[in-house]
């Protein structure tokens, strides 16, 4: 049970990590662009925040499904 946990500190520093860098890099960034959704569009953002946070979101996605992934594998081993 202690190895799932550290996996999920790891996660979780690593990807909190990566967003303080990401705002740390783009404080003169001066490309900005909006985002469409579907009826809706947000405020000019620059392209590396939109372009970071979608890559953090999806290593969170990515590190969330492989915890599940060995939390059943230990599960069916036990």
């Amino acid at each position: 049970m202690l190895i799932p946990f550290k996996k999920l500190i790891f996660s979780l520093f690593y990807n909190v990590s990566l967003f303080l860098i990401l705002i740390i890099g783009i404080q003169n960034s001066s490309n900005k662009k909006k985002v469409y959704l579907m009826s809706a569009e947000t405020v000019r953002m620059p392209i590396s925040f939109i372009i970071g946070l979608s890559f953090i979101s999806g290593s969170v996605a990515g590190s969330l499904l492989t915890f599940k992934y060995w939390d059943d594998k230990d599960l069916k081993d036990s």
